[in-house]
Parts: C-alpha cells; sequence; structure tokens
C-alpha cells in the first residue's frame, strides 16, 4: 500500500492543533514508518502526522547525509532554545514551489515520546533544531510562513497558488 499524500495548504488540519498520543502502539509505529517514507520520497528532512491530515502530535526528522537515521518523536515539546539564532530557507510539500528563510533558535532541548514509549530528552543543533522547531509548528497548527510579514506571507501563498496552476 502506498503511502498517505500531503494534504494541500489551506486543509484545515494544518491549522488545527493535534491531539497528544497517550501510548506508543503498533499503529503509532506504522504511521512513523509511512512518515519516513513521505519525507524520504519528498525529499525532506522532517515530517509531521498533520500534513499526512493525521491529526496526532507525531514528528519524523532525519537531517542524517545517509539517511536512515529518522528519530520518532510522539508529543515533541522544545524544553530550552538557545539565544543564537539561524536561518534557513524552509517549505513544506503542503505548499509546494515556495519556500522562504526564516530565523530560528541554532539549538534546542527537546522532550518527547521515543519508540519505545520512553520520555527522551535530546539536544537538536543547526539544521536538526531548524527541522525539529519546523514539526513543532506543524503539531500546533503553524506554517513556517507564519514566521514572515503578512505581506511577504501573502505574496508566498500568490505564488505558489500561481505555480500550482501552472502545474
Amino acid at each position: 500500500m502506498s503511502p498517505r499524500p500531503c494534504v494541500p495548504w489551506p486543509h484545515p488540519a494544518l491549522r488545527t492543533p493535534a491531539r497528544d498520543v497517550e501510548v506508543i502502539t503498533d499503529e503509532v509505529r506504522a504511521l512513523w514508518n509511512e512518515m519516513i517514507e513521505v519525507m524520504d520520497a519528498m525529499p525532506g528532512y522532517g515530517l509531521a502526522a498533520v500534513q499526512l491530515g493525521v491529526p496526532l502530535r507525531l514528528a519524523v526528522v532525519d537531517c542524517s547525509e545517509s539517511r536512515g537515521q529518522a528519530v520518532r518523536m510522539a508529543n515533541p515539546v522544545v524544553l530550552h532554545a538557545s539565544g543564537q539564532m539561524r536561518e534557513h530557507d524552509e517549505a513544506s510539500p503542503n505548499l509546494p514551489f515556495v519556500s522562504a528563510v526564516i530565523r530560528r533558535p541554532r539549538a534546542v532541548t527537546v522532550r518527547f515520546l521515543n519508540e519505545h514509549g520512553q520520555v527522551e530528552d535530546r539536544d537538536f543543533v543547526n539544521l536538526w533544531a531548524t527541522s525539529v522547531q519546523h514539526q513543532i509548528d506543524h503539531l500546533a497548527g503553524r506554517m513556517y510562513f507564519d514566521h514572515i510579514s503578512p505581506l511577504k506571507r501573502k505574496m508566498l501563498i500568490a505564488k505558489a497558488e500561481k505555480a500550482r496552476k501552472r502545474g
């Protein structure tokens, strides 16, 4: 069975905060595996379940060069963010054809439930930190372009719509 497609912007799932995952089940693990398959096919550095229309606080991130190092997270929350910022050109398969440079903390400490159902605190830096924060935004009903000015956001969405119509 092929993985689900990413829901297109402005699908309501992208603006609705996801529900916490109470327990890590085989169904949750299967969804994580499906998410990794979608992420690797994009290719991308992370994916949140809401991007597939699933309203659960689940995310995967893999910024390794060789891939195969995906971190599976349920209910991720940032415990600490560094004061040092980092800029990165961010995008989303939910709004293809466009991207924007976003400033985020260079390093974060995140608490989440791992694939074994254990609470884990992990430090992420650079691209890993950017991707984790991007996914946590998705789980809260936010998109990367919410970090830019309203005018730039309007222009970005219009550009994506124009590109979509062109095919």
